[in-house]
């Protein structure tokens, strides 16, 4: 694998952050690993996302805080 001895996270934002420009996209992603590790990189504005853990109140977010 190409990314495979990054973290999530890192894999994630590379081809968010390298990848998706350089063919002219914007945009983002959501990922998550088999450990339950959550990525939600993105390139543009604002991307509508939300996460949670079980026992945690969700989180929500839409502009980079």
């Amino acid at each position: 694998m190409e990314y495979g001895g990054l973290s999530l996270a890192d894999a994630c934002e590379r081809v968010v952050m390298e990848k998706l420009p350089a063919l002219g996209g914007s945009g983002g992603l959501i990922a998550v690993d088999h450990e339950g590790n959550v990525a939600l990189p993105f390139n543009s504005e604002g991307m509508y996302r939300a996460w949670g853990y079980a026992g945690d109140t969700p989180t929500t977010g839409i502009y980079r805080e």
